[in-house]
């Protein structure tokens, strides 16, 4: 069977976040093997299309009508402003398969044209929509005594999960990045999941990269991603008080990242470094320069930052919720624990430097193990049952 030519609609490219770091692999990755591939996604506010050797990009300037989503994310109502040059770029490229990353006005685009131009859909899920509208939904409910809230919370995240699933119901394949979410989409949409993880770059994120002196006794905790309410990041105080009252000294946070509990966390937070938003050598060196990466998040699907501090030599304590608990093997390159655990998991690291060590050791060489190249092969494997499915 003949390579599919495929193009690909991210909800996001340029910002910082895992659909935009998978999406920027990918077509590094076409590139790499010289797959016909097209990319269209939103940019700055002017229009662009490049094509190098088979890889061709269109660049969708989004209106000054946009809503912010994040700090760094938007969603452009005026988006259908761009139907003609994206439908003429599809007739031009001739996709055998069209693939969505979500359902924002690039995913509603890519299944309008799926359908007008009757081209195969396939989508793959990045984000726990339903658990981020019921977190963010918590300054509401929590006003609402406890029994009350617990039920409006069930509600929003029943409710924004079934009418996602709706969505992605429109696709022939889906794709996932850990089987629990698969299983949970075959169920809920009664199509085929595969699975769709996530590399890394291991000459980028390596231990060679720290610049700290063999004798600096202090332990690093770190914490890489959005300062959000989703990603459960109130727990990091939580975690400096308790070690605190543990009696366990000599540690001190790297916060990487930027979002609206920034401040919050400034102000709890007594011994801490914040570097805002950090990309390429620098990010590296900072996972390098931390001893134990401390992510909390409950509503992960992946956990790119955790697989890159893996890379980088760097232990990590998750939550048993989401996808970082399929990266980290508990006892050997971190702790999977729940969220009264992570003070006592980091104490234990803290005070056996021996175990610190070997922990070290253990995630750079699982990390070793990954590859971009392994994921988006998967991937073309999916498109191909796409499109047997379609004969």
């Amino acid at each position: 069977m003949r390579v599919p030519r495929v193009a690909y609609f991210p909800d996001s490219f340029h910002e910082v976040n895992g659909v935009a770091h998978t999406s920027r692999n990918f077509i590094a990755f076409a590139q790499r093997h010289r797959l016909p591939f097209l990319c269209v996604r939103a940019g700055e506010r002017a229009t662009a299309f490049e094509q190098i050797g088979e890889l061709r990009t269109l660049e969708l300037g989004r209106s000054k009508a946009s809503v912010r989503m994040e700090k760094d994310l938007e969603f452009d109502a005026l988006f259908w402003r761009h139907a003609g040059a994206i439908r003429r770029e599809l007739k031009r490229f001739k996709p055998d398969v069209i693939h969505i990353t979500g359902p924002s006005e690039l995913g509603i685009f890519g299944v309008y044209f799926a359908w007008e131009l009757n081209i195969p859909l396939v989508a793959s899920w990045h984000t726990n929509v339903h658990e981020y509208a019921a977190r963010r939904m918590a300054w509401l409910t929590r006003r609402l005594g406890e029994r009350r809230g617990e039920t409006v919370d069930q509600g929003v995240e029943s409710g924004a999960l079934w009418a996602t699933s709706q969505f992605y119901k429109l696709a022939r394949v889906l794709f996932a990045p850990n089987g629990e979410l698969c299983r949970m989409l075959e169920r809920s949409t009664d199509r085929p999941c595969y699975l769709m993880q996530r590399g890394v770059d291991t000459e980028l994120f390596s231990p060679v990269r720290r610049t700290r002196g063999d004798g600096d006794e202090v332990v690093v905790l770190g914490y890489v991603g959005r300062l959000s309410v989703e990603k459960n990041v109130a727990l990091l105080a939580r975690v400096e008080r308790e070690l605190t009252a543990m009696g366990v000294s000599g540690v001190r946070f790297l916060i990487v990242g930027h979002g609206s509990e920034e401040s919050a966390l400034r102000a709890e937070l007594s011994q801490a470094e914040f570097a805002g938003v950090l990309r390429g050598t620098a990010l590296a060196e900072a996972y390098a320069n931390m001893d134990l990466l401390v992510f909390p998040s409950h509503t992960d699907t992946f956990g790119n930052v955790v697989l890159e501090a893996l890379a980088s030599g760097v232990p990590a304590v998750v939550t048993p919720d989401g996808g970082p608990k399929f990266i980290v093997r508990d006892g050997e390159t971190g702790f999977v624990v729940p969220d009264d655990g992570f003070s006592r998991a980091v104490a234990i690291l803290v005070q056996d430097r021996a175990r610190l060590e070997q922990m070290r050791v253990n995630a750079r060489a699982y990390a070793m193990e990954c590859s971009w190249d392994t994921v988006f092969e998967r991937v073309y494997a999916g498109y191909e049952t796409a499109l047997q499915a379609e004969g």
